[in-house]
């Protein structure tokens, strides 16, 4: 059984301490004793000046500048809160196969989607409206078909979307599409 994102973010944040050699807090005041304002700057400077790895840097960096909602859990519920609620059983099977692919997927919660990554980014989901989700995968020289289309204007960190309103809809087809993006990621 694989863990939930607050699950997982929680394990994190539990063994930062042994992993990287400080805790959260810790962290948290190596970065705001530096110069760093934005994302991309504190993630790259714990990554070249510490040593920690992206999916890390990116946990402090997020709790480092939304304090407020600073962990992943606190997203994931925003967006699938409200009249998002019944679409919150597509994103948890999407989120349990991905974390099948290999102990190195990265699934970074946003304020709109949840970025999945590996090396880099290879997929995201995003409730797209009160009845879909869309699940953007980056999939480089594959010809849209009937239900992979090109990405279009949906979202340029990926090259198709595949729009879901069930989880029944998460089928082979699809896993098969997310796990090629996985591997080429």
């Amino acid at each position: 059984m694989s863990k939930s994102p607050e699950a997982m973010l929680e394990s994190m944040i539990s063994n930062m301490k042994l992993k990287t050699g400080k805790s959260l807090p810790e962290w948290l005041a190596i970065v705001k004793s530096s110069d760093q304002e934005k994302h991309g700057q504190i993630v790259k400077f714990l990554k070249s000046e510490h040593g920690m790895t992206h999916g890390f840097a990116n946990l402090v960096a997020n709790q480092h500048l939304k304090p407020v909602a600073s962990s992943g859990v606190d997203l994931v519920e925003t967006q699938y809160g409200g009249s998002k609620a019944n679409l919150r059983p597509i994103y948890e099977k999407i989120i349990e196969y991905v974390n099948s692919l290999g102990s190195d997927v990265e699934i970074s919660p946003k304020k709109a989607n949840v970025s999945l990554r590996r090396s880099k980014q290879f997929a995201l989901v995003q409730p797209s409206t009160k009845t879909r989700v869309d699940l953007g995968i980056n999939l480089k020289g594959v010809s849209p078909n009937r239900n992979l289309e090109a990405s279009g204007s949906f979202n340029s960190m990926v090259t198709h979307r595949v729009r879901l309103t069930s989880a029944t809809e998460f089928d082979k087809d699809v896993k098969a599409w997310l796990k090629k993006a996985y591997l080429d990621a």
